[in-house]
């Protein structure tokens, strides 16, 4: 005879508060909610198949998530991490690619107050192009690819 999986009984008040207002929570995250119907519909006495029936999901996911909250508690509703390659650099470098773009290119030609006119850099880009703007991240010690710095800016929305 198969064993039957149930969500263990919570732990204190609170625990038990939270599951409940988060299943008639309307702002929380959907998956949170979701999960802690699975929660909830199992101290009600449903058995996985049922509740899987009820939220339109699969059975083993039913079970999975009964686990995990029988052995982690709250902190088994959320998230696991996501799976694939981690980000190469980090949010401060991206600002920091990102904010080269509001600067003045170091071969753009300025005009000092007196009429003279000269560049940072004459050697170097007189304005931004992704070769310029991957050239000038390296000499601030971000490793980054012309093809990352392309990426960085249209998730930013910059032409």
């Amino acid at each position: 005879m198969p064993k039957l999986l149930r969500a263990r009984a919570s732990r204190n008040a609170q625990e038990e508060h939270k599951i409940l207002k988060l299943v008639r929570s309307r702002h929380a995250p959907a998956d949170w909610i979701a999960r802690a119907r699975i929660i909830s519909l199992s101290w009600q006495g449903l058995r996985t198949t049922r509740i899987a029936e009820e939220l339109g999901c699969h059975p083993q996911t039913v079970r999975r998530l009964l686990h995990r909250f029988n052995t982690e508690g709250l902190d088994g509703l959320g998230d696991r991490p996501g799976a694939g390659r981690r980000a190469r650099i980090t949010e401060q470098e991206r600002s920091k690619i990102f904010a080269l773009v509001s600067k003045e290119p170091p071969g753009m030609l300025v005009t000092e107050p007196d009429g003279v006119m000269h560049a940072e850099d004459e050697a170097k880009a007189a304005y931004w192009t992704l070769d310029a703007l991957t050239e000038a991240a390296r000499e601030r010690g971000i490793q980054v690819s012309r093809s990352q710095v392309r990426r960085i800016l249209l998730s930013e929305g910059v032409r």
